[in-house]
Order: structure tokens, then sequence, then C-alpha cells
């Protein structure tokens, strides 16, 4: 290693080294953490690749190497000086996934709704609502709260819904704020638990079938919030940035490479963020709603919200496999965004005074770390699998001949196994369709979210989802 810099061994778990300057451990090619000089010693509790083959080297602030990469082998003890295996940096492959629901938690769920606050931004609404409705199945309801918008753009929007059976309309006679309109969808939802999503947002496949799955894999789980290109904390994979997709990709590409190469990614933090927030219906009956008096305008009433619930014993998630697209302080705008947010910080550092110091204690946790690096990975095209092909829909085809298009889709077959095996094949490989003539294998999938079609019905799904992509 250059300069003072060196390695100073790897137990097959911890990687131990000395750097003189400040630089970044890379891991397969990819930036995985900054360092500082000094003695440094980072544990991992997993192969951050899905593998066992793990190649280190260290980068000045430049990119430029300081010493040549070093090849060991998750769980082997590795002394430095020679690879243990050759080769270039191996493709990412899954995570163990989360574990299942319980069968009888999962039938005894309740079902979810999403909220949505409307004000003025019409042609965010509008995106907002067209993935919305191109994403999420017509069996769960959709509340559209607008809260007395100015824009007149915005009534001519709403009326397109009117008649769906999926969509409520509600528009307040005054404007109530952010928070109290997020309270009245809560309370219009229902017993159902509730997404919180910002009409300035776009969902993609699959979004809300692994928020709900996610949320109910540990008891203790009361919110799940997605990871987004541009908002905060849960930007990725750059903390408090604007991560904008490859310019290689669609926004639709872009969530399908996450929902297919980030599952298993689950850092927590001390709260959630109300762009895109699962809450069960459960934490709501422990500690109430948001508090629409300190948090008129929101900008810390999610916050609020989490650590009441923290202190009743709930945690809140990241799903790292979640993308959502979103543009930020559409309504407000950012001088106002700021002023709002140190108005909210203050009321949480006198009801938190913790609350910054847990936060700055699990931002950069190991999964969150494994987390932004898979992204980071996907993003450089180095992950190994969209090089011949952008990410595509995969659909699962059990029993059965394919009867759609090779290049629409990428194919899996899957053997019409035990029902509970086959559920989690589903959700590990992040299935957005199968077709079966199997009636087992058919409501097995349909546990989980993933619909069912005849070689009729999946020829045409696949056609609807080229032309809409």
């Amino acid at each position: 290693m250059t300069r003072d810099s060196r390695w100073l061994g790897w137990d097959g778990r911890v990687l131990r080294l000395q750097a003189d300057v400040p630089c970044s451990l890379h891991l397969d090619g990819a930036p995985f953490e900054p360092l500082v000089p000094g003695d440094f010693a980072r544990e991992f509790a997993v192969a951050p690749g899905g593998g066992v083959e793990l190649m280190f080297s260290l980068c000045d602030a430049d990119g430029s190497d300081l010493a040549p990469p070093w090849r060991v082998r998750f769980g082997e003890p590795a002394q430095f000086g020679a690879d243990v295996w050759r080769g270039d940096a191996r493709a990412l492959r899954p995570l163990a996934d989360l574990p299942l629901p319980a069968p009888d938690i999962w039938r005894t769920a309740p079902p979810a709704a999403i909220v949505v606050p409307i004000y003025n931004s019409p042609q965010c609404v509008q995106r907002c609502i067209t993935a919305l409705s191109r994403h999420t199945p017509l069996a769960r309801r959709k509340i559209l709260i607008d809260d007395a918008s100015t824009d007149p753009a915005i009534a001519g929007i709403l009326r397109q819904y009117t008649n769906r059976p999926d969509i409520l309309i509600r528009r307040n006679a005054r404007n109530l704020g952010y928070t109290a309109s997020c309270n009245l969808g809560i309370a219009l939802a229902g017993k159902a638990d509730v997404v919180l999503l910002n009409s300035d947002t776009q969902v993609g496949p699959r979004w809300l079938e692994r928020l709900r799955l996610t949320a109910y894999s540990d008891a203790r789980i009361g919110t799940v919030t997605a990871v987004s290109d541009n908002a905060g904390a849960f930007s990725v994979p750059e903390f408090e940035r604007h991560c904008p997709i490859p310019g290689r990709w669609t926004l639709e590409q872009a969530q399908r490479a996450l929902l297919q190469q980030c599952g298993g990614c689950l850092p927590q933090l001390p709260t959630g963020n109300g762009f895109c927030m699962f809450v069960k219906r459960g934490l709501f009956d422990a500690v109430g709603t948001l508090d629409a008096a300190a948090f008129p305008a929101g900008y810390g009433e999610e916050n609020d919200l989490c650590q009441r619930a923290e202190r009743a014993g709930f945690t809140h998630v990241i799903a790292g496999d979640v993308l959502v697209q979103h543009e930020r302080s559409a309504s407000f705008g950012e001088a106002r965004r700021a002023t709002l947010g140190a108005q909210g910080m203050a009321v949480l550092r006198e009801r938190f005074p913790d609350y910054e110091a847990k936060v700055g204690a699990t931002l950069w946790s190991f999964e969150r770390r494994v987390l932004d690096w898979r992204v980071r990975r996907l993003y450089a095209g180095t992950d190994g699998h969209y090089a011949a092909h952008p990410p595509r829909p995969r659909i699962a085809v059990i029993d059965a001949e394919a009867a759609f298009e090779s290049d629409a889709a990428e194919i899996l077959h899957a053997e019409p196994s035990d029902p509970v095996a086959l559920r989690a094949w589903l959700v590990r490989h992040a299935i957005e369709a199968a077709q079966t003539a199997n009636p087992a294998a058919a409501h097995a999938a349909a546990r989980v979210g993933v619909p069912v079609f005849d070689a009729a019905g999946i020829a045409g799904w696949v056609a609807n989802t080229r032309r809409l992509a």
C-alpha cells in the first residue's frame, strides 16, 4: 500500500487497515465508506454483493488507487499479500430477503389505503395519480384530499377520477394545512393501514406490496419508508442530495433495478418520512395520529409521530427496494421549506432531546452503507445484470410455456413446490406477474400480491406494460 497506509488483516468478517490520509474504502470497484486517517475496522455482517467474493481497495479523494485491490472471501480469514480468488468484481446477487409474514398475521392484517394530500402543483399531481393508478391494485383505496387548492387545474384533474370505485376524493372547504389533511385521510381510511404519499411523487412497480410485506415481516415495525432520488436522509445513493437516475434508464427502469437488486436492505432510523411512508393502523391506535397543532404545515409531523411510536416499542425501517421519485417542495418552494423545517426541528428538540443523536447514530449503519453501495453499482452500470437489457419486468412461468415475447420481460421458471416456498421465491425474485394454470400456484402468488394470468392474459399484460413504459 502506498505511503504509510496498509492493510492490517481480514478475519473473515472484520477488515482492519491503517490509513494515513483521508480516503475511501471501495468494494468491488464502488465506494463503500469514507475513511479518516488512523486505524480502522469495519465488520461485515453479510457480504454486500450477495456472494462470498469481496474485492477491497483504497482510493484517494481524486479516485486514484492508493493500493492494489485485495481479493478475499467472506467467512474465510486471509493474510494480505495474496489474493484468494482472481478476476473482476462479481455481479450483484440477491441478499437474504426478509421473512414472509406468518400466515396467521398475514390473514388478519388490515388492507392498505393510500392518502394523498393535494395543494396546487397540477403537473405533479397528474403525474402522481397516473403512476399511482398504474402501479397500485384496484382493490387498494386511494384517498385524494384537495386542501382547497387555488389553482383551478386541480379540480379538472380530480374530475377525471370521480367515477373510479377505488378512488375517494375530498375537497376541503378551506385550507386546513398539510397535517390536518393527512389526519382527515387517515380517518377516512377507517381501520386500514395507511400510506402517506406526497402529491409530488411517482411510485413504481410493486411499490405497495413490498412496503406492506416489509411492514409485516416483524411485529415491531411501525413504519416503512421508501427510498428516493430526492428525499433528504432517504435519498439514495447519496444522503441529502438530489440523486438523478441514470440517463440510460427511464424512471420505471430505475425503480425495477432497485426492486430486483435491493431487497433485503432494511436500514433502521428513528423516523420515517411522509413523502412515502407506510404506517400500520396499530401504530395509530397506540399513539394517535399526526400533531396538526404543533406541525400544521408538516415538516416534523412524521418525526414526532415516529418518536412517540418508538417510545411505545415500534421501530422504523427503510425499504431499499422501493424507489419513489420525489420533486420535493413543489407546493411550498425551497425558502419556505427551510423555514418550516427549522420551526419543526425546534419542537422536536424540545420534545425529544436525544432525537438528533439517535439520527446520527443510525444514519450510517452498515445496512445503510450496503444499500447505498448496491445502488451505486446499479447506477454506475457495474452490477453485472443490465448491460444487455435495461431492467425489465420479471414474470414467473409455472407449469407452462411462456406465452409472450421474451425481449419484453425477463422470464423465470418456477416449480410449483409447497406454497410457502413458492411465495418466498416469488418475493425474493421480485416477480411482477405469473403465468400458470395451476390453482395452488395461483393461490400462492395471489397471497403475496402477484397477479396471475393464463396464456392469453399474460400476453396482454406484457403488451400493456411495454406500451406504457
